[in-house]
C-alpha cells in the first residue's frame, strides 16, 4: 500500500474514531505525512540539483512560499518540497484529518 493510499484510509476513519483510537490514527498519519514529505524532498533535491542559490530562491518564490536568500539550499529545498507535497492528495487529507480531530478536542501535541 503507497503512503498516498494508507494517509487517505486513514483520513477515511478519522471520522468514526474517538479519543485514544483516533490519537493512533493521528499518530500513524503523522509519520506517514513526514515520510512523504522526505520522500518528495528527495526527489526535489535531485530535480534542482543543478539550479543556482539564485534560481532556487525563484523557484521557491514562484511556488508560493515565503524565503529569501539568506536560507541554505537544504532550507530552500525543503520549502519547495513542501509546497509540493501540501496540495498532493494525502497531504490534503492528513491535514483535513488533523482539522476535524482538532475541532473534537484531538491532537497529537499534548495539553499544557
Amino acid at each position: 500500500m503507497t503512503t498516498t493510499q494508507r494517509l487517505l484510509d486513514l483520513a477515511a476513519a478519522a471520522p468514526a474514531s474517538h479519543d485514544e483510537d483516533l490519537v493512533l490514527l493521528l499518530r500513524e498519519a503523522s509519520e506517514l505525512y513526514q515520510q512523504g514529505l522526505a520522500e518528495l524532498r528527495g526527489m526535489v533535491a535531485a530535480r534542482v540539483a543543478g539550479l543556482t542559490g539564485g534560481d532556487l530562491v525563484a523557484a521557491v518564490t514562484a511556488a508560493g512560499m515565503p524565503c529569501d536568500a539568506s536560507q541554505d539550499r537544504d532550507e530552500l529545498v525543503l520549502l519547495l518540497a513542501l509546497a509540493k507535497w501540501e496540495m498532493t492528495p494525502a497531504a490534503l487529507a492528513y491535514t483535513a484529518m488533523a482539522e476535524d480531530a482538532a475541532r473534537r478536542g484531538v491532537s497529537l501535541i499534548p495539553e499544557e
